[in-house]
């Protein structure tokens, strides 16, 4: 549908993909530019929620695997640090791990100069202690930096819902006033 039309400009088009909204602030004026009725209008808006409401949802599912892994990622860089602060002869750690879920295996590490770091997808690699950090690090930068995007997508995504959800409204309620016009002066003409 061709309802991009608004009777005021928004300073944002799009974030990442997702449009905004657009404020009508003069009903009238929207539904004869845009060349639609008010269920037409109506039903563009609601369409358009719906698919708010379906990034907003993916998002979500992003927002939450990142929340995930960010501590996954610090437990692992701490345990590298762990290593190479405890690196140096005679001095063994002794660690409990994690085999399978709620198995775990306690073992002897004696001086190492390299760690096997999960990658995903069934794929581990081995790391010298300082690849291994530098790594880590980088990957938790990058999965901070993520969330704060992603929290920054979902406000804008937020605000796009209201402003649609008040412009629906709008939209409705100069509905109901036209139609109450047309039924005073019906009354009138009889």
């Amino acid at each position: 549908m061709a309802a991009a039309a608004s009777s005021s400009s928004s300073a944002v088009t799009e974030r990442r993909g997702i449009p905004a909204a657009s404020f009508v602030e003069d009903v009238q004026t929207y539904l004869s530019q845009s060349g639609l009725d008010v269920n037409s209008a109506l039903a563009f808006f609601q369409e358009r929620l719906q698919q708010y409401r379906l990034v907003e949802m993916k998002l979500l599912a992003q927002q939450r695997d990142l929340q995930a892994k960010i501590p996954d990622i610090e437990k692992c860089l701490d345990i590298v640090v762990t290593l190479q602060a405890k690196k140096g002869p005679g001095e063994a750690v002794i660690a409990d791990f994690e085999v399978s879920e709620g198995i775990y295996s306690r073992a002897r590490i004696e001086d190492t100069d390299s760690v096997c770091l999960w990658l995903g997808a069934n794929v581990m690699l081995e790391y010298s202690c300082e690849e291994a950090t530098s790594l880590l690090q980088k990957n938790l930068e990058n999965a901070r930096a993520s969330l704060e995007v992603l929290i920054g997508d979902l406000q804008f995504l937020r605000d796009q819902v209201t402003i649609t959800q008040v412009t629906m409204a709008r939209v409705f309620n100069w509905d109901v006033h036209q139609r109450r016009l047309q039924q005073a002066s019906a009354s009138k003409e009889s």
